[in-house]
């Protein structure tokens, strides 16, 4: 019998990498768990995940490091069965505005969010090649449409995280590789709650579809990328947004 493949989630220990990594799960996929020094999340992650009768592994790796990296998928490579499926969650950002916004804090959100994109995309692509096929799904946002005040970092990250999804598909199409970005609008999770305990609401009754959108709005648009429902879909950006950044800001109803 043929084992069932592998899907990597980084950025899989919280939020929406972890509501994905367990819906993939349910669709079949054993799970590689990335996380970044977050043993206690990955473990409720990797029990969401037995819960749907699949299994996984946990695997602590900083994706903003090549040396990491490679580490990780060294370990994917002894799992045994193919990688199948790579989600490029993992991403962080910083509150501020641009004159204030620390070089570090700069370097860190590029160095997570964009390098580790790419990281991890030239080493599962590797290995895809090799397979004759794959998919790759980039977590993409509202800000590679719309700028945010006070994200400038965010934004710039997750823009070429869109032009980088484009690139990579046009190259790796040959091989039998997609590779779609999806892109959430206003989402409410634990971290957006955080921000603003009225967050659902805010963001609902600007929404045209007049809701927030839930972390499983997010990763059943990842599954239909990472599924044989899209075989001729590459390159593309799927907004999940419930129309918020499709709509432009208008004074009158």
């Amino acid at each position: 019998m043929t084992s069932s493949p592998w899907a990597l989630v980084t950025g899989a220990s919280s939020g929406i990498g972890q509501t994905i990594a367990i819906r993939l799960a349910r669709a079949g996929y054993r799970i590689v768990i990335n996380h970044f020094r977050d043993p206690s999340g990955a473990a409720r992650t990797l029990d969401g995940i037995l819960q749907s009768g699949s299994s996984g592994v946990a695997i602590d790796a900083d994706v903003g490091s090549g040396d990491e990296v490679d580490r990780m998928f060294q370990q994917v490579d002894m799992l045994g069965g193919p990688l199948r499926v790579l989600v490029n969650n993992a991403g962080v950002q910083t509150w501020a505005k641009l004159l204030d916004l620390a070089e570090s804090d700069f370097d860190r959100t590029i160095r997570t969010n964009l390098k580790g994109t790419f990281l991890c995309t030239q080493r599962a692509a590797r290995r895809m090649r090799d397979a004759g096929s794959g998919s790759i799904i980039n977590i993409g946002s509202g800000a590679n449409r719309i700028p945010f005040p006070n994200l400038s970092d965010y934004c710039a990250s997750k823009g070429g995280i869109e032009m980088l999804t484009k690139c990579a598909a046009t190259e790796l199409g040959p091989c039998g590789i997609r590779v779609n970005c999806v892109a959430p609008g206003a989402i409410e999770n634990e971290r957006t709650k955080a921000e603003n305990p009225d967050y659902a609401k805010t963001w609902g009754d600007i929404t045209p579809l007049r809701r927030c959108g839930t972390q499983d709005d997010v990763a059943e648009a990842v599954l239909y990328f990472a599924s044989d429902a899209s075989p001729f879909i590459t390159g593309q950006t799927l907004f999940v947004d419930g129309g918020l950044w499709t709509r432009n800001q208008w004074p009158y109803e």
